[in-house]
């Protein structure tokens, strides 16, 4: 360094000293040499000075120790979001309508990919790859299980139960049916069984395949937790190039995407509950001191590490919603609401073959239904995977692949199908004392529920701090996430990162509330599911391939016949001469 400074100085005098001797030279100078001669005299300094600030900005963004993922993906969400404010009538108008054709056209890809799903996880359930842990072979998993199940369940879909758990039923029921007249016996259990179909298996079965690609790659093969790191058998060490940047790159920017389309929303029933209960003004001003004091209690979470924040919250979040569905089922027809749910389980098993390749093939108005709610919910879900996937890895080490599967694709389930029988009786049976009621917003309609029932005032107190705590976990859990993908899939990501994205979630759901660009937001995610599905196919090839290959590695049929050695895992897309080196 020194060295390099005295060269500078050098040059620096060894020009200066050539200035002079020119200047001398001519006994009249003008005054365009002068200045000329004065503006080179100059240079040297302006670019040490130039390369000193480019020093410092250098030596800045390398201790943020982030990827280019971060950097493409960070430009990318810029783009978008000032496209949706400056642009905001015309920008949603273009990404309704890309939505909408991607819908139309690739619904059927969208059935038969989320089908295959099923069907690979029934699969690892019954097959004896089920035996094979996320992890050392002795490794045991780092969180309880209700904790665990806690963590996945906030982060998979707290906000969306309570936002749609008495709405969905009601507006299936009252306002447009899946299949028979509204207001009909057939579409009140078509409301039910069609509330269960979106938020039961198939769901689960995106996130479960997702997440234990992510897990089994991180914990078994010891590499990165990184998206692109689970197409490695496919495509070998490209993942580790340009390529797999933009696959990561598109991961971050589709959880920032829906992260904050989630904060906005959130905001928005929040403000919902507290106008019905205090009559606090609905305006954004109330919005965004939501999401202000939102952004500091998550970001309080987010910097006390996943052991104190997600996962106090997690239990907590649970805590009150078993507490709120327990309340509102005594407070609320009882008998009526395990008929319900027992006859809705009975009819949702029956037709699940059926429901899964519903496209409404030659009926219009079954296929707009289809299109306004299945293909939302499937384009929603695969948008959500990446993120929702990395932070099941992340706390899932140490447990079995049946294990795995079986808790996440039936546990979360059985509870969201509990919850829709719940407050979707709570919904449909106050529809009978005022029909004025399926007119209602739907971040309204749970509120507006609640007043027709005991005990109306701590129901709709409950449900604010429930979707004020899913608020903040969804938050918290997408914040570490983010901050995992921005720095090489770091288990311990640092807290500035955390910070930046933190505040920048926030900021683009307060300013595109402001300015009406939710929706449109919303489109862009859900025009990313897309791509995403395509990947998911992939996914799922390279995850099967890679089980396959150790399966044989270990002669594993019912028993295994030998482990990998600790942390040398068996590699299907590395040579011999690879592993030795």
């Amino acid at each position: 360094m020194s060295k390099q400074k005295t060269r500078n100085t050098n040059k620096v005098q060894t020009n200066k000293s050539k200035d002079i001797s020119n200047n001398s030279k001519e006994d009249k100078p003008n005054k365009n040499n002068q200045i000329s001669n004065n503006s080179n005299s100059d240079t040297p300094d302006n670019k040490e000075v130039s390369n000193n600030n480019n020093e410092k900005i250098n030596s800045k963004i390398k201790k943020l120790n982030v990827t280019l993922a971060f950097w493409v993906a960070l430009l990318a969400v810029m783009i978008i979001v000032l496209c949706a404010l400056i642009f905001s009538n015309k920008f949603e108008s273009i990404t309704g309508t890309i939505r909408d054709d991607i819908i139309r056209g690739a619904g059927w890809f969208y059935l038969l990919t989320i089908m295959v799903l099923v069907g690979v996880c029934i699969f690892l359930l019954i097959s004896p790859i089920g035996k094979i842990r996320l992890g050392d072979p002795d490794s045991r998993p780092t969180y309880s299980t209700v904790s665990w199940i806690a963590m996945l369940f906030s982060a998979g879909m707290g906000i969306g139960l309570v936002f749609y758990g008495a709405a969905e039923p009601l507006s299936h029921y009252a306002v447009m049916a899946p299949e028979a007249e509204t207001y009909s016996r057939q579409a009140l259990l078509d409301a039910f069984k069609y509330s269960f179909f979106h938020y039961g298996i198939h769901a689960w079965a995106i996130y479960a395949i997702v997440a234990l690609a992510i897990a089994y790659f991180q914990f078994r093969k010891k590499e990165s937790t990184l998206f692109s790191v689970t197409l490695k058998p496919l495509f070998g060490n490209t993942m580790d190039g340009k390529v797999g940047k933009l696959v990561d790159s598109l991961t971050i920017f589709a959880t920032v995407i829906g992260v904050a389309t989630s904060l906005g929303s959130g905001a928005l029933q929040i403000n919902s509950g507290i106008n019905n209960l205090f009559g606090v003004p609905y305006n954004f001003t109330v919005q965004l001191i939501i999401i202000i004091v939102a952004t500091g209690l998550f970001m309080t979470s987010a910097l006390s590490g996943l052991d104190k924040g997600v996962k106090t919250l997690s239990n907590l979040n649970m805590i009150i919603a078993v507490i709120l569905m327990i309340i509102a089922f005594i407070m609320g027809p009882s008998v009526k609401i395990m008929n319900t749910f027992t006859e809705t389980i009975g009819a949702y098993l029956q037709d699940f073959l059926r429901m899964s390749a519903r496209t409404g093939a030659g009926d219009a108005d079954q296929q707009a239904w289809i299109n306004k709610w299945t293909m939302f919910y499937w384009s929603w879900w695969l948008a959500w995977s990446p993120f929702v996937g990395i932070f099941i890895a992340r706390i899932s080490k140490g447990r079995s692949i049946r294990e795995f599967v079986s808790c996440v694709l039936f546990v979360p389930s059985l509870f969201s199908f509990l919850w829709f029988s719940v407050f979707g009786v709570l919904s449909t049976s106050a529809l009978e004392s005022n029909l004025e009621l399926a007119k209602k917003p739907f971040e309204t309609l749970l509120f507006e529920t609640f007043d027709y029932y005991p005990l109306s005032g701590v129901l709709s107190i409950a449900a604010i701090l429930l979707v004020f705590s899913f608020f903040i976990t969804s938050a918290d859990s997408a914040t570490f996430v983010l901050a995992m993908q921005s720095q090489h899939g770091s288990l311990h990501p640092s807290n500035k990162i955390k910070v930046i994205w933190g505040v920048l979630v926030s900021a683009i759901a307060a300013v595109l509330l402001r300015a009406g660009g939710l929706d449109a937001l919303q489109n862009v995610l859900i025009i990313v599911a897309l791509p995403f599905s395509i990947m998911l196919v992939l996914i799922v090839i390279s995850l099967m391939k890679e089980l396959s290959y150790e399966r044989q590695q270990m002669g594993l049929y019912i028993k295994p016949k030998r482990y990998p050695d600790k942390d040398s895992p068996f590699r299907s897309y590395e040579t011999d001469d690879d592993s030795d080196e």
